[in-house]
């Protein structure tokens, strides 16, 4: 097909910053994972919308199985908490709410609706 770009669940975007692999990114409304390390802005970073990853979360924060899971854009982590926050997906393990519970899983959704 002569339209088609990409699958979809990783776009090819130009970094605003510098952003370690693994890392969590807010592009506009979207969110994804960075595949690859970029050190400045302007630069090609593959961004993973959708899959099962292991992430940042919330310090002394709980989550269970299956909870809606939320990017705090300016704390840069994974939250169970709402507020302004934007929705990535859900919790697919439950996760101890201790001050050194700092890893969380996650099943992101690619863009929310």
């Amino acid at each position: 097909m002569k339209t088609f770009v990409q699958e979809g669940d990783k776009l090819d975007i130009l970094s605003t910053g510098a952003l370690a692999a693994g890392a969590g990114f807010q592009y506009g409304s979207m969110f994804g994972v960075a595949q690859n390390a970029v050190t400045a802005a302007g630069q090609a970073l593959v961004l993973v919308t959708v899959g099962v990853f292991d992430v940042v979360k919330a310090a002394s924060q709980a989550w269970t199985a299956g909870q809606k899971i939320y990017w705090d854009n300016t704390a840069k982590v994974f939250t169970n908490v709402v507020g302004t926050n934007l929705f990535v997906g859900h919790a697919v393990l439950a996760v101890a709410g201790g001050a050194g519970d700092t890893v969380g899983r996650v099943r992101l959704h690619g863009t929310p609706t």
